[in-house]
């Protein structure tokens, strides 16, 4: 039975299907305004698209079983000035610990309704408040079942689990790296991918290949070539084969959207320029991503922020300037998707002092702003990333399945490390100025 929320959305879809001679699942006569790729722009209704924006993986989650908080969550974004959001449109039923659930698909090909009405509730939501989605379709790591996963369902059931002290970094991205060179697993993808393509939205009726709310679809969060330079080497072109293959299917059918890779840039690829080039350079791929974690990365200590971050700042600062480059190099736009930054002290808590969080979100935005004014690649950026109201379930900040609430950390890491509360008032007031002064731009 549809709620009262949906029978409106229903109707206004409907309305606007008519009065443009189209219908559920036929493309409107009249073109609808999608973001496109001119050089290194990217534009919308004829306008440069520049956007701030955040990372909200959890949000087909909310969509499926707490659409409440989904409408509240996307309000407070709205408010802030955020116009565009990364969001996970897969997960894997897996038995890799702390994998999320519940999942997208198991094995087989029934895939889950339950979960797929909530994402088509998300991008409904999302499209009400011309938010623009990017949707990534597998994950390289282990938090919601991805490649692990599917090459655990084709090579007889064998896996690792990450951080597993008898198998140490960095043999989960290697073995990981496997799924490219299997042809099953890379087919199971493959069919996954085409059914939520070619899927048309149970709320609005609109085909997913003809919905302005989605900017770009992305082949899996954070794919790279392995875990070590030697495996790297040994499986190069087996992960090229894999984002050309997957990114031509997207491409195929839907001509509509964008196509990213959802790489971490120079990190993903072990440092190795050609590697970004390549996988970037293709004419399938529409933009360049890049993700940035100093704390992961070991350029900052959260134990000792004041002490490290002059170091930490120069590494980002140089990190930042090598993606503009490259992406100057292809003549693409290049967006900085994923960046993140531990509270002063390591702390987990809402409302605890973020001082060297906001001068990182302040440093990113910089580049962004100054970007946009002297007509740059760099197009805009993705917060890692919104909790909102959500908070910790346990006083150690672990997730334990089963939890009430999703956070913008996942699974795999402490409720609070890099994410961003609805009373985290100074953060929000750095993302709220940034989208202004990117607005007036």
């Amino acid at each position: 039975m549809l709620t009262r929320r949906e029978t409106l959305l229903t109707g206004t879809a409907l309305l606007a299907a008519c009065a443009t001679g189209a219908g559920p699942g036929r493309r409107p006569s009249a073109q609808p305004d999608y973001v496109t790729r001119e050089g290194t722009q990217l534009r919308l209704a004829g306008r440069p698209y520049r956007f701030a924006g955040s990372n909200m993986w959890y949000a087909a989650w909310l969509g499926a079983g707490d659409p409440a908080r989904l409408t509240k969550e996307l309000d407070a974004l709205a408010a802030m000035g955020v116009t565009n959001l990364r969001i996970a449109a897969s997960a894997e039923l897996s038995p890799l610990k702390n994998s999320a659930r519940p999942t997208f698909r198991d094995q087989s090909r029934n895939y889950s309704e339950t979960l797929l009405k909530g994402l088509d509730r998300a991008l409904a939501e999302m499209g009400r408040r011309n938010i623009r989605g990017v949707l990534y379709l597998t994950n390289f790591w282990e938090w919601s079942g991805g490649m692990m996963t599917y090459h655990y369902w084709t090579n007889g059931g064998r896996y690792i689990d990450m951080n597993d002290p008898a198998h140490p970094w960095p043999e989960f991205p290697d073995m990981v790296s496997n799924f490219y060179a299997s042809p099953e697993a890379v087919a199971m993808y493959h069919d996954y991918v085409r059914a939520v393509v070619t899927r048309t939205n149970s709320i609005t009726g609109v085909p997913y290949a003809d919905d302005p709310a989605i900017m770009a679809w992305q082949l899996a969060n954070e794919p790279r070539p392995a875990g070590s330079e030697k495996v790297a080497r040994e499986r190069m072109d087996d992960f090229l084969k894999w984002v050309r293959g997957t990114a031509g299917l997207i491409k195929s059918l839907d001509s509509n959207h964008l196509v990213s890779t959802g790489s971490e840039g120079l990190q993903g690829c072990l440092g190795d320029e050609s590697c970004v080039l390549a996988e970037h350079g293709m004419d399938e791929i529409d933009y360049l991503t890049t993700h940035i974690w100093p704390l992961n990365w070991s350029w900052v200590e959260s134990a000792d922020l004041p002490g490290t971050w002059a170091g930490g700042e120069a590494k980002v600062r140089d990190y930042m300037a090598k993606h503009v480059a490259l992406a100057t190099r292809l003549g693409k736009p290049v967006v900085f998707e994923e960046f993140g930054f531990p509270r002063d002290k390591g702390l987990f808590d809402p409302g605890t002092p973020t001082t060297y969080k906001d001068r990182f979100y302040q440093l990113i935005y910089d580049q962004v702003l100054a970007s946009a004014r002297t007509g740059g690649p760099l197009v805009g950026s993705n917060f890692w990333a919104w909790n909102g109201s959500g908070r910790a379930s346990h006083p150690d900040h672990r997730f334990v399945r089963g939890d009430p609430h999703f956070l913008g950390d996942p699974p795999h890491e402490p409720q609070g490390w890099y994410g961003v509360f609805d009373v985290d008032a100074s953060t929000r007031a750095v993302i709220a100025a940034h989208a202004r002064a990117l607005a007036a731009v």
